[in-house]
């Protein structure tokens, strides 16, 4: 390292230690002292630009200097089943046990803009989620949660303005100012036409009503990511880690180039941009998949969308340990994965963490096994000691190795999908989904075969099976739920209701932003399916490609 190179890394860390929330070095259970960062004595030349500060561009070691010894990651279990009274209870049950973060599953009529009363909801009302049908059921899922008080996360894709629109109305009934609310709504839709198949409407309305989200958000809702772009369902469809990275970057970069198309100066929404990931199993490999994607990310914001503000630059992502990694086999196993999954989630250096429940490959958690998956986070952060440093595998010849291989292969995939149109015209192809699929069987044969080794599953199989406990559906409350939705058609002002899809299909055949007209009809008391049901009617909806 030559003089001017030093002067420059020793002005970074002097910078880095100023920004510290932290005072002076934690210690082992022993009584030996952790500090805050470690870097080499001697640095090579390329630290800087490789691998910098915690803070810094560009973001390789963390986006926070003192990563948790600041802030612990967010604890957000994910939960949603029934009925709005039921998934409330579990909410408050969750956040008496120290859950530090909201995450709503929905059930797939909700996902799909229909109302439980649909017949094409039959039989999968209440089934994966909470099935929510019009205002009152949002505040209910809220009731005695004050939503000044807490972050919440929503994975919904086609509907997400409409249960954006909802939460702000919810906020609004407590006396909270929209402004003060946090959390994200997933809102990916590109994700949904290759890996999961929540889709309603064609790409061009879907982007219309991403950009509308991002844009209200900006000006109306400055602690609410509007947008999770999430690979984690490419990875749960079976795409390796550099497909999860590079499709997900892919689409972050279509986002992005909609709503600067709309007028927004980047450095106005991207600090709200957010990312959600799988966490597998090849534990090195997902560390390194999560710097290389900090790196990258930061690369590209500065460097391509001209980006100037550094809190644009910082990649911020939340994480899910289980997915498709989970076995109905032996599945006591699974705590063991989740574990592990979650360790190395910390070490690459998440913000938000949901730790699946052991039998969730059977069935929805139950109470306890719920309970047991937040302990697992909590153990990690209390008592294992992995908080005390920022990065601590930083500096490993095989990790940074490993990260820097990461990113020349997410890179190469990256530039392979621009070359050959973007996100959006090979979704439409069907060549993403094609890649995807092509993965998947890959990594099934590879278990089949014993290639690849999966404890309980095709190595080390135990003779006996355990007798579960599992979540039983409550078909009396779906009763419940349908007698409730037809009271409250009765109570509805079918006037004012009428008169609020009326202004929201005039305002979906224009050109302006729908999130005022789509809030305007959730407060005049519409339900999801009557506001999807204007949008299909103007948009359209997808039709898939044929893939094979």
């Amino acid at each position: 390292m030559n003089k001017d190179t030093r002067m420059a890394f020793d002005e970074a860390r002097e910078r880095w230690a100023r920004s510290l929330r932290v005072e002076g070095p934690a210690a082992t259970h022993a009584g030996l002292p952790v500090e805050p960062l470690y870097v080499p004595a001697e640095p090579p030349a390329e630290y800087l630009d490789l691998l910098g500060f915690p803070g810094q561009y560009p973001f390789t070691r963390g986006i926070y200097p003192g990563m948790y010894r600041e802030r612990t990651w967010t604890m957000r279990q994910y939960a949603g089943f029934g009925t709005p009274e039921e998934t409330n209870r579990r909410y408050r049950f969750l956040m008496d046990q120290g859950n530090t973060g909201l995450s709503v599953a929905f059930d797939l009529p909700t996902q799909l803009g229909l109302d439980s009363d649909d017949p094409t909801a039959a039989g999968e009302v209440g089934k994966v989620g909470v099935a929510i049908d019009s205002l009152a059921d949002m505040e209910t899922v809220f009731r005695d949660i004050p939503l000044d008080k807490v972050s919440t996360s929503f994975t919904i894709n086609s509907t997400a303005a409409v249960i954006l629109a909802m939460y702000v109305a919810v906020a609004k009934r407590q006396g909270v100012p929209p402004r003060a609310i946090s959390g994200t709504i997933q809102n990916d839709i590109l994700k949904e036409y290759v890996a999961r198949g929540t889709w309603i409407f064609p790409p061009a309305p879907s982007l219309r009503l991403i950009v509308d989200t991002i844009e209200y958000a900006t000006a109306e809702l400055p602690r609410f990511n509007p947008i999770s772009i999430a690979g984690a369902h490419f990875r749960d469809a079976g795409g390796t880690a550099v497909q999860e990275a590079a499709y997900t970057l892919a689409d972050g970069i279509t986002y992005i180039e909609a709503v600067r198309a709309r007028g927004l100066e980047v450095d106005r929404f991207a600090p709200r941009l957010s990312f959600y990931f799988y966490t597998h199993n090849d534990f090195f490999e997902e560390v390194a998949k999560y710097r290389a994607m900090r790196r990258l990310w930061a690369r590209l914001l500065r460097g391509r969308f001209g980006a100037k503000d550094d809190r644009s630059c910082m990649f911020r992502f939340g994480v899910v340990c289980g997915g498709s990694t989970l076995t109905l086999q032996e599945p006591h196993n699974n705590v063991v994965r989740v574990a592990y999954q979650a360790l190395a989630s910390v070490l690459g250096g998440a913000q938000t963490i949901f730790t699946c429940a052991w039998d969730e490959a059977h069935a929805l958690p139950t109470e306890a096994s719920a309970l047991l998956a937040l302990r697992t986070q909590q153990i990690l952060a209390h008592e294992t000691n992995v908080a005390a440093t920022a990065d601590p595998l930083g500096g490993s010849y095989y990790l940074e190795e490993l990260t820097d291989r990461m990113e020349e292969a997410i890179r190469r995939t990256l530039d392979a999908v621009e070359r050959r149109g973007g996100m959006v015209r090979l979704i439409q192809e069907g060549a993403i989904q094609r890649e995807i699929a092509e993965s998947a069987m890959r990594h099934l044969r590879a278990v089949e075969t014993g290639e690849r080794a999966v404890v309980g599953v095709n190595r080390y199989i135990s003779s006996g099976k355990a007798p579960l406990d599992l979540y039983k559906p409550d078909e009396a409350g779906v009763r419940e739920k349908l007698n409730g939705l037809a009271a409250f058609r009765r109570r509805q002002d079918a006037v004012a209701a009428a008169r609020a899809l009326d202004h929201l299909q005039a305002a979906a055949g224009g050109t302006e932003n729908l999130m005022p007209p789509i809030l305007a009809a959730v407060e005049a008391d519409c339900t999801i399916g009557e506001i999807t049901g204007v949008f299909r009617k103007v948009f359209g909806e997808f039709q898939e490609p044929r893939t094979f």
